[in-house]
């Protein structure tokens, strides 16, 4: 893939909700305490597995990897995000809008992959617990998270690199929160054809096929859930899996609904509010969904936060 030395834009102007000047400062509080609680709650997971053995097994590592991509993620938006509430306009450079989109595409292509194996952990947890330790063993275990941290790159690569081979000669305002593929995709001055044909292919393999294995996976799940005796357990798996799945669909729908088509007809305005579901939501909500409401992962934070005691007490 040639790149094309015919961009006169040297910079772009991110736009961000400067069409709504009188809420830019309610929008940067509500999004700096969201980032924060967001950055704290992962990073207290990320601690807690980190520094308790007994939850050394895959389910809680793979929730493990899943808050890094999650911190990873609102890190590469957020902080730009709340420079841009700050001012009318602001300017970024054609190589930090580069880099920017990269790791957008990086994580959120891992977490992609990332949610997929996740399912599939509980459902060989759950489906078929006496042969578990073997079907999930460590090799295993580092196999689906490589692949997972791989194809994130892959996609991260190809799709950043052809969006930039693309010549941009102006206008240089992107009508969006961050440099997004949809957004600086209507900038560039040539045919976008193929790349949207790619997009269209490379989402439906990326977002849908692992969205498809993971309802499908829950299918599974509730079916062996509603075998259980007993109507408590029955009960607590099935809010279990509620949340899992309203969080799934929360980050698969509106990633599809943004990457499937990237010159979709939908307003700037819906766009931004989808971006902010997968970018904003997602990474807060993952820690109260998958870990603050086990009961495992609360008894270690309670025997950390004793041992932390007791060491000042002395």
């Amino acid at each position: 893939m040639k790149r094309q030395n015919q961009s006169s834009v040297v910079e772009f102007i991110l736009l961000g909700f400067s069409n709504f000047p009188e809420l830019q400062e309610q929008l940067f509080g509500v999004f700096l305490a969201v980032y924060l609680v967001t950055l704290m709650g992962n990073a207290i997971i990320i601690v807690i597995i980190s520094l308790e053995q007994s939850l050394h097994v895959p389910m809680y590592l793979f929730l493990q990897n899943l808050s890094v991509v999650d911190v990873s993620f609102s890190a590469v938006i957020m902080p730009e995000m709340l420079v841009v509430l700050t001012r009318e306009k602001t300017s970024i450079s054609f190589m930090s809008c580069f880099a920017q989109m990269y790791f957008i595409l990086f994580f959120g292509g891992t977490e992609c992959f990332l949610l997929g194996t996740m399912a599939y952990d509980r459902f060989a947890a759950i489906c078929h617990p006496l042969s578990y330790p073997m079907i999930m063993n460590k090799r295993v275990f580092m196999k689906l998270v490589m692949f997972s941290w791989v194809s994130g790159i892959m996609v991260a690569t190809v799709q950043t690199t052809w969006v930039f081979s693309f010549p941009f000669c102006g206008p240089n305002e992107i009508n969006h929160i961050s440099c997004e593929t949809p957004a600086v995709l209507e900038l560039a001055c040539a045919d976008t054809f193929l790349f949207e044909i790619y997009a269209f292919t490379g989402t439906i393999l990326i977002v849908m096929v692992p969205f498809v294995l993971i309802l499908l996976s829950y299918i599974r799940i509730l079916f062996a859930i509603l075998r259980m005796p007993s109507a408590t357990g029955r009960q607590k798996a099935f809010s279990t899996c509620a949340s899992h799945l309203t969080s799934v669909t929360l980050f698969y729908g509106t990633a599809n609904m943004t990457y499937l088509q990237p010159k979709s007809g939908y307003s700037p305005e819906t766009k931004k509010l989808m971006s902010l579901s997968y970018s904003l939501l997602t990474p807060l909500l993952n820690p109260l969904i998958y870990s603050f409401r086990n009961s495992e992962m609360k008894r270690a934070l309670m025997k950390l936060w004793r041992r932390r005691v007791d060491i000042h007490a002395f």
